[in-house]
């Protein structure tokens, strides 16, 4: 019975991770394209901007699942 739990608990954690909505998936590509502008700009205010701009749309699709995902956690400090 242990087995069976342990084989229900490995299920349920495979079947979250692999979890990712479209939204998440078409935000994640609109935001890598800003962060790619963000990064070949020598502007460091357009990039601040552009950056900005990314995490709004990956922070908003992740919204938009009511919190089903978490794997879109912006993080495009330019200090980093």
């Amino acid at each position: 019975m242990r087995a069976h739990h342990i084989l229900v608990a490995i299920g349920a954690a495979l079947s979250l991770a692999a979890c990712e909505s479209k939204a998440d998936k078409t935000a994640e590509k609109q935001a890598d394209v800003l962060e790619a502008q963000a990064a070949a700009t020598p502007n460091e205010a357009q990039e601040t901007a552009l950056n900005a701009k990314a995490d709004a749309i990956e922070q908003k699709a992740g919204d938009a699942d009511a919190g089903a995902t978490t794997a879109n956690t912006p993080d495009t400090s330019p200090s980093k």
